[in-house]
């Protein structure tokens, strides 16, 4: 006991010590290497939750993944449509044009090469003015200016062709003519918003409904006028090159409120009225079609025409006998031009049978099928109705309304899973989605800059409907591999569009578009094609200095992005609308100017190659 208390009167002593003299030498240098920073009082502190990694900071692709160099190809391609060249529609049946219709290279024929520019290519001229001029050098061809001199189509003028307005049919200009037609039907009230031209020339008819408020898809194949659609499209008006032949039209049943033919040269009444039955298909109910030419007015005209009046007499009976079996009724015929207007349902027509045998009523094909689908000599059926007041497949609001009502189509639910909620929220989502869009590519954000619009997949087309203010038009393109058919919908909205399967060329010459959207084609082809051929394909389309913006999973678009760095482009990669935690990532690209070098350059690289 008495060892213990010594023991611990020692070690007090001890701590005493430590903390009155030598110990607080050591107290004070822990003190010094493990002091806090002092507690302020009522100061804020600024924490950063911001991410410090963005989509500029994603890692290239593996050198070996990287595609060098993609060439331009020949300055004899710079007009190069794959699925219309003339050396290989050669190949195929002359009966009923099916030459003339699409036909598409084999994969072991597909270009690995850029379609060059011609030497002297110039950005065309801007809305409106481009609609009366286009840049010589642009379209080089002054066949036309020969051809249809006496008819005011184009005039060749310095450095540039200048456009009239004039037709075959319509010497006073296309307003004259137009005004013409709106004398017979309304064009003015909103309820005739969509139309297509048959044969369209250089597009001057769907050119000035523009300034109506009427869309019009224009075709005309690529025939001897050389440059028609081509023309149509450097003029910053929509059309493709398409053909009546043995093939559906590559648009929906129900589309167009309006259809067009002035001396478009189609045998309307051969065939057993083949290609009336195909306009029939894609008018809508209470639609109408209007033809001036050929035979119409023939008892002032057959001479001029150099046709028999009795051929002619006999060509107009035979056309109104099958716009009767059709249905139809002649609303209208005055001097050169004629309106038939198709039925609102077909409760009559089908009980008028019996005084009809043909054309019979289509079974069990899907209207809507368009995409390489052979024509039908049936009447294609209209939606049930139940009363003969109703419109088959349901009333279409009138323009500018019809834009956001939520279309018949979808509020009927036909198509699978898409709902009247879906369509308000996705136009509300492409809304915002454009808006940031026009934060990162200064061009689309500039009034004027941009005309022609593509979106290689448009789904229920928000992207070009919040677009409708700007002085642009979009063709909407639904991929034949999408899971839902929406064109149709698209159409009821308003607004144009084609089908598309982007494995193989669209049909339109090089450089129509001025900007292209890209929404997740890439994964919905994956495993269909290569990106490679679908990204020549867009460059082929899109015109120098334009842009593209793809949106696709952040692994795609690098890959993409390697591929676009091969073909010159300027590229950045930019993060979603809703931040950089999203996989899906936004990439915007812009073709630089180039163009082939000039003939002699051209002339002088030949003769190399050749030695």
């Amino acid at each position: 006991m008495t060892l213990a208390a010594v023991l611990c009167t020692l070690c007090y002593l001890v701590g005493i010590w430590q903390h009155s003299s030598g110990g607080a030498v050591i107290t004070a240098s822990v003190s010094a290497v493990a002091s806090c920073p002092p507690i302020t009082i009522n100061k804020t502190i600024h924490l950063d939750f911001k991410a410090h990694h963005t989509a500029e900071d994603l890692p290239l692709p593996p050198a070996a993944a990287r595609v060098d160099h993609l060439p331009p190809c020949n300055a004899k391609l710079s007009e190069y449509t794959p699925c219309e060249d003339l050396t290989r529609s050669l190949k195929f049946d002359r009966k009923r044009l099916v030459y003339r219709e699409r036909h598409c290279p084999e994969k072991e024929e597909l270009l690995k090469c850029r379609i060059p520019a011609p030497h002297g290519y110039t950005v065309p001229l801007r809305w409106p003015e481009s609609r009366d001029s286009v840049w010589y050098a642009n379209v080089p061809h002054k066949e036309l200016t020969v051809e249809k001199k006496k008819q005011n189509w184009v005039h060749y003028d310095g450095d540039r062709f200048r456009f009239p307005g004039g037709g075959t049919m319509f010497p006073r200009g296309a307003d004259a003519y137009i005004d013409d037609i709106g004398k017979l039907i309304n064009l003015g009230d909103g309820s005739v918003r969509t139309a297509i031209d048959t044969g369209c020339g250089v597009a001057s008819w769907g050119a000035y409904l523009l300034s109506r408020d009427i869309l019009t898809v224009s075709f005309a194949p690529r025939d001897t006028h050389e440059a028609q659609v081509q023309f149509a499209l450097e003029r910053g008006v929509p059309a493709l090159i398409g053909i009546l032949a043995s093939k559906r039209l590559p648009y929906p049943s129900r589309a167009f409120d309006m259809a067009h033919c002035s001396r478009c040269l189609i045998p309307w009444g051969q065939y057993d009225g083949l290609y009336l039955i195909e306009v029939d298909r894609v008018l809508r109910p209470g639609g109408y079609w209007i033809l001036s030419g050929p035979p119409i007015n023939w008892e002032n005209h057959w001479k001029g025409w150099e046709r028999t009046a009795e051929d002619l007499r006999a060509e107009q009976t035979t056309m109104e006998n099958v716009a009767k079996s059709l249905c139809w009724k002649k609303l209208k015929q005055k001097g050169d031009l004629a309106i038939w207007q198709k039925p609102t349902n077909h409760v009559h027509c089908k009980m008028n049978r019996k005084v009809f045998k043909k054309p019979s009523f289509c079974q069990a094909r899907d209207p809507d099928t368009a995409w390489y689908t052979k024509m039908e000599d049936c009447v294609t059926p209209l939606p049930e109705v139940n009363n003969i007041k109703e419109i088959a497949g349901g009333e279409l609001t009138k323009w500018p309304k019809r834009l956001n009502s939520v279309p018949p189509r979808i509020s009927s639910g036909s198509l699978t899973g898409v709902t009247a909620q879906t369509f308000r929220e996705n136009t509300e989502l492409w809304n915002k989605r454009v808006a940031y869009y026009k934060t990162m590519d200064y061009q689309l954000a500039e009034p004027g800059r941009y005309r022609n619009l593509l979106d290689t997949n448009a789904y229920l087309g928000g992207f070009a409907a919040a677009l409708v203010h700007d002085p642009v038009w979009v063709m909407n393109i639904v991929p034949v591999e999408a899971e839902v058919n929406t064109l149709g919908a698209i159409y009821e909205r308003g607004l144009i569009g084609t089908y598309q399967n982007w494995c193989e060329a669209m049909s339109t010459y090089p450089r129509t578009y001025d900007f292209i959207h890209s929404d997740s084609v890439f994964t919905l082809y994956k495993d269909r094609c290569e990106v490679e051929y679908i990204l020549l394909e867009m460059d082929r389309i899109l015109r120098p200095e334009g842009s593209i913006i793809f949106r696709d999973d952040v692994d795609v678009l690098v890959k993409v992005k390697s591929i676009m760095d091969a073909m010159q482009y300027d590229v950045r990669i930019v993060d979603h609308e809703n931040g950089p935690r999203e996989r899906e990532k936004i990439m915007l690209a812009v073709k630089q100017y180039w163009t082939a070098p000039a003939p002699a350059q051209q002339d002088e690289g030949q003769s190399k190659t050749d030695s």
